[in-house]
């Protein structure tokens, strides 16, 4: 006789994520990117603009390749901007969202360090020309 399978999963039993909730799951980027306790507030603005651009970028059916790539340049670029943070600190008056907006522009991002192959920085680069486009058109 043909009866109905029990369900393999129990109660307890939690599923693994979506691609989309893991791609969009960053909200523990600052701190990784953390010097300081006040580094903390400073890297969910960051998260917070991050999430928005991937959001589009998830919206406009992108590869998951593609996706990971930008996903995972956007975390350099967070831990970036905390370290130009502490490196330059005359330019903390500007606050730092408006440090990664002027960090960012039609030629690219800041130079990665620590250095990483010229593939690795035309990529970065490609990611930081996307999410500057994508801030000065809305």
């Amino acid at each position: 006789m043909n009866q109905p399978r029990k369900s393999r999963s129990t109660a307890g039993e939690e599923f693994s994520p979506t691609f989309e909730e893991d791609y969009l799951n960053v909200d523990g980027w600052p701190l990784a990117w953390r010097v300081e306790s006040d580094d903390l507030a400073r890297g969910k603005v960051m998260v917070d603009l991050f999430k928005v651009f991937l959001t589009d970028q998830l919206r406009l059916s992108r590869s998951r390749k593609t996706l990971r790539v930008h996903r995972d340049n956007l975390h350099a670029l967070g831990g970036q901007m905390i370290r130009q943070w502490h490196q330059h600190p005359h330019a903390r008056k500007l606050g730092i969202l408006r440090m990664l907006l002027e960090a960012i522009g039609d030629d690219g991002g800041p130079i990665l360090y620590p250095s990483r192959s010229e593939a690795d920085q035309r990529s970065f680069d490609s990611t930081c020309r996307l999410l500057h486009r994508f801030t000065t058109l809305r």
